[in-house]
């Protein structure tokens, strides 16, 4: 009898789900930043055994959208819910259920598994008040206290998720590992240096954009283009005599040569796509809209 299906992973920002489906899938699929937002897609994991087939979907963080980008991305997590098999409702540790927010993933049809992340930040007395806190809060199949970043409970999950997974043959070959392009990962690896290097604004008003992807036999070839809102924050991405884009690039290039575990040549530029995160046109452009 062989398993296979969709397991969304949604929650609030910052609340670990890309960490958890990193774990979870056993290789750095989603960027992963202490700033809030950082996920921005519907990302997908593939983790295929002997008897089953588990598509994860990391998705952006649930929140009220402000502006186009946003609303977008709740639409990610709208689809990603829809197509659900099985839901893992990440919240943290010290996280109360909220009914604006929460209520959109309590509106899926699929069960619920509420993962309590951070669980490290505990202790065993209180895993057992946030399990009996959120089965009193969520008509949920069963809570578990993890801690995605040092991996704390987390051999748990998989006989609970492929336990709620229908009898179906597999939906992708068995060596996939995601449904998502190397360019994609190449302009996100790029991305993430972006929110680490820089503070305030400069990393929401940011996107990456992949010009040309070069796989020769010894050398990968990338030329990137880093789109943001305003002339002011495009001096502040290339920094004095370049110095801040050199270090993007410089930390890019060395995750770039793990991930593709080749030679990488990076080459990156900044343009200015004014509002974009408000223009629809530009969103299509950068892969948010059909």
């Amino acid at each position: 009898m062989f398993k296979s299906g969709f397991v969304s992973i949604v929650g609030k920002p910052n609340v670990g789900k890309s960490t958890l489906m990193n774990r979870l899938v056993g290789e750095s699929l989603s960027i992963v930043t202490a700033k809030a937002q950082t996920t921005r897609h519907r990302i997908m994991g593939i983790l295929t055994g002997t008897d089953y087939q588990i598509v994860y979907s990391d998705t952006p963080g649930l929140l009220e959208p402000i502006y186009p980008l946003q609303e977008a991305m709740m639409n990610f997590v709208t689809v990603s819910l829809e197509d659900a098999d099985l839901v893992l409702f990440v919240v943290e540790w010290g996280e109360k259920f909220d009914p604006q927010l929460h209520g959109r993933v309590l509106k899926t049809r699929a069960p619920i598994v509420v993962i309590v992340n951070k669980s490290d930040l505990g202790t065993p007395q209180g895993e057992k008040e946030k399990q009996a806190y959120w089965s009193k809060s969520v008509s949920a199949q069963s809570v578990i206290c993890v801690s995605a970043k040092t991996g704390q409970n987390v051999n748990r999950l998989l006989p609970e998720i492929i336990g709620a997974l229908p009898e179906h043959p597999a939906y992708y070959p068995p060596d996939e590992l995601t449904d998502r392009s190397e360019r994609f990962f190449a302009s996100e690896i790029i991305r993430e240096k972006v929110f680490l290097n820089y503070s305030q604004e400069i990393p929401y008003s940011t996107e990456v954009g992949i010009e040309s992807f070069k796989d020769e036999p010894s050398l990968l070839r990338i030329s990137a283009v880093l789109y943001t809102e305003r002339d002011s924050q495009k001096g502040i991405l290339i920094g004095k005599a370049g110095s801040s884009l050199k270090k993007v690039g410089t930390q890019a290039r060395i995750d770039l040569e793990a991930f593709f575990r080749k030679k990488v040549f990076l080459e990156m530029r900044v343009k200015v796509a004014a509002d974009w995160r408000k223009q629809k046109l530009k969103l299509k452009q950068f892969g948010y809209l059909e």
